[in-house]
């Protein structure tokens, strides 16, 4: 009895797996047409893509002294100066890396070089004279002003903010665990662009790091020097003066080091090639799409019938 109940569903599988081929079968001209259509949607789409170039750098932190060893009851004191006593160089890394991403930094660095056009209102790039082709509902180039239709808080110049995260999307740097490389990436219609973006973003880190610790030596070299004319300890008054020695050193490294905490070790070059989008990829999914698309809409036609 079970194996003719077990031969029965044997064979009324059987059955529906020939009813599913029959029903995609009779419906094979849906299926094609169908995704043809979705084939030619996919060449269209695709094509109506503009090319994106990405410009890579590699970078390697500059090593850091490992600085002066001061006692602990003097410690606080060069704590206090904002003295650097060294082994910190891991953290400087850190450091800029967050700074290079962060809102502030990346805004000085829009308004500074005016990057409000070719980040907001670029859509294509012409090969032929190197120009921008710009949307002109959200630029006029001829009269220069932005023309873009936003509701409120927006206003038709796109704010700071707006700008940053736009710029975000083209941005990315990230440090590899293993060898502490840190690679930064620029990418833009414009393959000229990108790679302009790239190098003076790393110049713009190097300079922040170095004025930000410039500030900061002459400052703390200030105090010390205060706190030398408040004591006639001896040996209070040669450990700041050890601790000045170790500041005047930032000073003299700040100004005469160009790559300050990033030194480049391939720098970015003028892309020959696209990076997206991927065409192929995106007319091959559309295909699939819309044979999977179809077959399931003749089958869901066939059983209702039925």
């Amino acid at each position: 009895m079970a194996d003719n109940i077990t031969h029965q569903q044997s064979a009324d599988d059987e059955i529906d797996l020939r009813e599913l081929f029959s029903a995609i079968w009779q419906g094979k001209w849906v299926i094609v047409a169908t995704t043809f259509i979705f084939a030619v949607a996919g060449v269209f789409y695709a094509l109506s893509l503009p090319n994106i170039y990405k410009s890579e750098v590699l970078l390697a932190p500059v090593a850091e002294d490992s600085g002066l060893n001061i006692p602990g009851q003097l410690g606080g004191l060069a704590a206090l100066a904002g003295v650097n006593l060294g082994g910190g160089g891991g953290d400087k890394t850190g450091l800029a890396l967050e700074i290079l991403k962060s809102r502030e930094f990346i805004g000085r660095f829009i308004q500074k070089y005016d990057l409000f056009v070719p980040v907001m209102a670029a859509e294509g790039w012409n090969r032929s004279d190197n120009s921008l082709m710009i949307d002109s509902e959200v630029y006029n180039a001829e009269t220069q002003k932005w023309v873009r239709e936003v509701k409120a808080p927006f206003v038709a110049k796109p704010s700071v903010l707006e700008t940053y995260k736009e710029f975000m999307e083209f941005f990315s740097v990230s440090q590899d665990k293993t060898s502490g490389m840190v690679t930064l990436s620029v990418s833009h219609y414009s393959p000229y662009l990108a790679q302009e973006w790239a190098k003076m973003l790393v110049q713009a880190i190097n300079d922040e790091m170095r004025n930000r610790e410039l500030t900061e030596a002459e400052d703390s070299i200030a105090y010390l020097n205060a706190q030398i004319e408040q004591t006639n300890i001896a040996d209070v008054r040669t450990m700041l003066f050890s601790l000045i020695e170790e500041q005047s050193k930032t000073v003299m490294l700040a100004n005469v080091r160009e790559e300050y905490v990033f030194k480049t070790l391939d720098p970015a070059i003028v892309a020959e090639e696209k990076a997206k989008p991927a065409r192929a990829l995106i007319v091959i999914l559309a295909v699939m799409l819309g044979g999977m698309l179809s077959a399931l809409v003749v089958l869901v036609r066939y059983f209702n019938r039925k």
